[in-house]
């Protein structure tokens, strides 16, 4: 067995980073991709809504398929329809989301409020055990607040909130991406 090093990769961090100055032309049109693609979907919410569910429905549906093959390679006949079943249930909730992106939109927006709630109840009662630890629990409690609020809002508007949630959300996500490819790359560019 040879002791040399492999010299098909990168060998160091520095490597690394040299390797991607040079790309930082690619890097930044990647974030201007991003951008572009989160501006569009914030300026129509809903056809971003259904997107993102038709897109989630093939991701389940794909998932149910690879469930339902898996299966057959189980030994044991209660395992087999354990498998089987939870297949079945992934390819038949992809298959509504992919039919019926806006009811499915519905439901997730609704579980999306509730877990939203929860995780800013959660957060508060995490703040006040940090209070007696003395650690910065006065910002974990807006932040707690916030998402609280935020979920309520959901839910409260539901079912006419399933027409744009999602969608600002993906398009504040796809905005942020952008930012950070496009600051990624011009501080590559800066160091080249």
């Amino acid at each position: 067995m040879s002791m040399t090093a492999d010299k098909s990769g990168p060998q160091s961090l520095a490597d690394g980073l040299k390797a991607l100055r040079a790309k930082w032309g690619w890097i930044v049109a990647l974030g201007v991709v991003f951008l572009v693609a989160g501006v569009i979907a914030m300026g129509s919410v809903v056809a971003a809504t259904e997107t993102a569910v038709l897109v989630v429905g093939i991701m389940m549906l794909m998932g149910g398929v690879a469930e339902i093959i898996a299966a057959f390679s189980v030994k044991s006949w209660g395992k087999f329809l354990l498998w089987m079943l939870l297949g079945v249930l992934y390819v038949a909730a992809g298959m509504i989301a992919i039919m019926n992106p806006l009811l499915a939109a519905a439901y997730l927006t609704l579980m999306l409020g509730f877990a939203l709630v929860f995780g800013g109840v959660l957060r508060i009662f995490l703040a006040f055990q940090m209070k007696s630890a003395g650690g910065p629990w006065g910002w974990v409690v807006l932040s707690g607040l916030i998402t609280l609020l935020l979920g309520a809002m959901i839910i409260a508007q539901w079912p006419a909130s399933s027409l744009f949630v999602l969608g600002i959300f993906l398009g504040i996500d796809l905005i942020f991406i952008g930012a950070g490819w496009i600051t990624m790359g011009l501080a590559l560019k800066k160091r080249a």
